[in-house]
C-alpha cells in the first residue's frame, strides 16, 4: 500500500513538476525585473539632482538689482523733468503776468484828432471811393492833415511794423487784454521799432498817404481794433459814450 502512495506521488510530481518550476523560475525573473527597475528610478533621480552654482545666483542677482537701479533712475528722471516743466510753466506764467500787468489799462486817447470821415461797416459792405466797389470797412479813417502826428491809443507793445501794397505802411500794436491797435496809411518816418513798449498817447509815427486803396479820401489816419481777432468799432472802444 505505501509503495502504491509514492508511485503515485512521484507520478503527480513528475507530471506537474515542470510547471512548478516554471512558475518559480518565472517569479524570480519578475522580482529580479522589479528590482532593477527600482534600482534605474532610483539612479535616473540621482543624476537629475543639481544644483545652481554661486556664481550664477550670484550673476542672477545683480541683474536683477541693475534693472531695479535703471527703474529708480528713470523715476528719478521723470521726477526731474516734471520739476523743469514746473519751473518752465511758473516762468511763463511769471512774464505773462509781468507783461500783463505792464498792458494794464490806461486812459485810451484817440491816435489823431479830427472827424470821422469813413466810419466802420460792422460787416456791413460800403462802396469805395477809390475802387468804386462794395466791400467792407473794418476801421474808422480820421481826418489828419499829411504829417500829424500818430499816438498809440493804450500803453502796449508793438508786434509789427510792415509796408503793405494796399494799406501803404503799418503799425499793430498789442494793447493787453485780447486788444490789438491797427494804425494804417502811415508815413514811413515811423518813430518805434517792433518789440518796444509804448505809452498811452506816445507818438509812433505820423500821418502818410502811403494807402492806395483809400487814395481818393481825404488826408487820414486809417485806424482799426482787434478784440480777441475780431474787428470791432474803435471808436465806440475808446469813447464808449460815442453812441449813446
Amino acid at each position: 500500500m505505501k509503495n502504491i502512495k509514492n508511485t503515485r506521488l512521484h507520478k503527480l510530481i513528475g507530471g506537474k513538476g515542470i510547471y512548478i518550476t516554471l512558475g518559480a523560475c518565472i517569479i524570480a525573473v519578475a522580482g529580479a525585473g522589479v528590482a532593477a527597475y527600482n534600482k534605474a528610478v532610483d539612479r535616473i533621480n540621482d543624476d537629475l539632482t543639481f544644483s545652481i552654482p554661486d556664481t550664477a545666483v550670484s550673476r542672477v542677482e545683480q541683474q536683477v538689482d541693475e534693472k531695479t537701479e535703471g527703474v529708480k533712475k528713470e523715476e528719478e528722471n521723470d521726477l526731474s523733468s516734471a520739476a523743469d516743466r514746473t519751473d518752465k510753466d511758473e516762468n511763463d506764467s511769471s512774464a505773462a503776468e509781468d507783461k500783463q500787468e505792464y498792458m494794464s489799462t490806461q486812459p485810451n486817447v484817440m491816435p489823431v484828432n479830427g472827424e470821422v470821415i469813413n466810419p466802420f461797416s460792422n460787416g456791413d459792405l460800403v462802396k469805395s471811393d477809390t475802387l468804386h466797389v462794395w466791400k467792407t470797412h473794418d476801421g474808422a479813417d480820421i481826418a489828419a492833415d499829411t504829417g500829424s502826428q500818430v499816438k498809440a491809443m493804450n500803453r502796449g507793445e508793438v508786434t509789427k511794423i510792415w509796408e503793405d501794397p494796399l494799406w501803404g505802411c503799418c503799425i499793430t500794436i498789442d494793447h493787453g487784454n485780447g486788444i490789438e491797435g491797427h494804425y494804417y496809411n502811415l508815413s514811413k518816418a515811423v518813430t518805434v521799432e517792433e518789440g518796444d513798449k509804448v505809452e498811452s498817447g506816445q507818438v509812433i509815427g505820423s500821418v502818410g498817404d502811403t494807402a492806395q486803396i483809400e487814395a481818393a479820401e481825404a488826408s487820414h489816419l486809417h485806424f482799426g481794433v482787434k478784440r480777441n481777432g475780431s474787428w470791432i468799432d474803435p471808436i465806440t472802444y475808446i469813447n464808449p459814450n460815442t453812441n449813446k
